[in-house]
């Protein structure tokens, strides 16, 4: 497989996107991005381990990508994150969200926004390393294996 270059700055060139101050962006659009990044890395180791049924790889990636699983990673990393980074992950917990958990709790809904958040402001900064090795280690933390 043809390894990318800097997806991000791929895309901003690509678009012609303007630069925007990231720490002004509210908790829960990074969170709407940080979901999607958290599932990319997800869904790339899952599917750079073998070639399987799509049925197979779902499965899989269901048991990483949910809010209790993602709540249980960022208690786990919490002793790992700097002081911005555990700034932007309470305020991604602690943002109002329109929408309710469907199969978590609320506090677990809640703690996987941050993680989200916290995602989403890694990768818009341009720190996708970071936030690589957050989730690497989140699952390390909590005895998993992919």
């Amino acid at each position: 497989m043809e390894k990318s270059v800097n997806l991000l700055r791929q895309i901003e060139e690509a678009f012609a996107c303007k630069e925007e101050d990231i720490r002004t962006y509210s908790p829960l659009t990074l969170a709407y991005i940080g979901d999607c990044i958290y599932d990319v890395i997800i869904r790339t180791v899952v599917v750079e381990r073998g070639n399987r049924s799509v049925n197979q790889l779902h499965k899989t990636v269901v048991r990483y990508v949910n809010a209790g699983t993602q709540a249980r990673m960022i208690e786990a990393l919490q002793e790992y994150l700097t002081e911005e980074e555990q700034g932007i992950y309470r305020r991604g917990r602690n943002a109002k969200s329109s929408s309710t958990a469907k199969n978590a709790s609320v506090t677990d809904y809640r703690k996987a926004t941050g993680m989200e958040a916290l995602l989403g402001y890694l990768y818009l900064k341009d720190e996708m390393g970071r936030a690589i090795e957050l989730v690497k280690r989140g699952i390390g933390c909590l005895g998993m294996e992919i």
